[in-house]
């Protein structure tokens, strides 16, 4: 099973170069990235899930809405949100789209299994830094979903034979032939592979003049939308199946 999952996150404090690029043009690239994301699930008729960072909830409702229109899954993304900011958001977006969130996902962990538990979360979806160098340390540890107080954690996946993480940039940089093989070799061995990639990897970086280090840039924008539609439509050839998280999960 392949789980593809997307981070919708704040660009403002995190990727912005000068102040001529103001917030509500960073929210215009990000809805824009979104979009081209949907189109290309669309074509492929794949399901996904979206987490969005809390602090970037109320600012894109619109988006939000038209996610869930296309039957992908709304969660959350905790970037260090306060347990009480936490459970307002939650709250006041399954009241807009009228669904329970079942998942969220955190990078520097911050909030313990037993607050989440009392939040009502059903999975957490933890990821881990990604800088030029960490994609490629050989990593040794479980893959396998885990319960906890009776919450699901869901690892990041590792390609057993390479020990090399699905994560963001790896699936940015690293030659498609061979991400396609490590997939093909996970799940010879794995009941399923958790991708993950960020929304503001869609960007024109060059246009836009994110502040990104250099690595970054490789790949990035309508190369990134080519390199997703390559790899969905090789999925979908070879009868792959796709699953959102809450599905799996439960």
């Amino acid at each position: 099973m392949i789980l593809l999952t997307f981070n919708i996150i704040n660009h403002h404090r995190k990727f912005r170069k000068n102040e001529l690029i103001n917030d509500d043009k960073i929210l215009k690239i990000t809805e824009n990235n979104v979009s081209s994301i949907l189109r290309i699930l669309e074509n492929h008729h794949v399901l996904a899930s979206f987490f969005i960072e809390i602090s970037l909830v109320e600012k894109v409702k619109p988006l939000i809405k038209k996610i869930v229109s296309k039957g992908h899954e709304i969660a959350l993304y905790n970037d260090n949100s306060e347990i009480s900011e936490i459970e307002t958001v939650k709250r006041n977006t399954e009241d807009f789209i009228e669904k329970i969130i079942r998942g969220i996902r955190q990078k520097d962990v911050t909030v313990s299994v037993n607050d989440l538990k009392n939040l009502e979360f059903s999975y957490v979806s933890n990821i881990e830094n990604a800088n030029i160098l960490f994609p490629f340390k050989r990593l040794k540890r479980s893959t396998e979903i885990f319960e906890e107080n009776g919450l699901s954690i869901i690892p990041e996946s590792i390609s057993p034979y390479s020990q090399i993480p699905y994560n963001d940039f790896v699936f940015q940089v690293v030659p498609l032939k061979f991400y396609q093989n490590m997939v093909v070799e996970t799940l010879k061995n794995e009941d399923f592979v958790l991708i993950y990639l960020n929304s503001w990897q869609f960007t024109d970086l060059e246009k836009h003049q994110f502040q990104v280090p250099f690595y970054r840039k490789y790949n990035s924008g309508r190369r990134m939308e080519n390199k997703l539609e390559d790899f969905l439509q090789w999925m979908n050839e070879n009868e792959f199946a796709f699953s959102r998280m809450k599905d799996f999960v439960f």
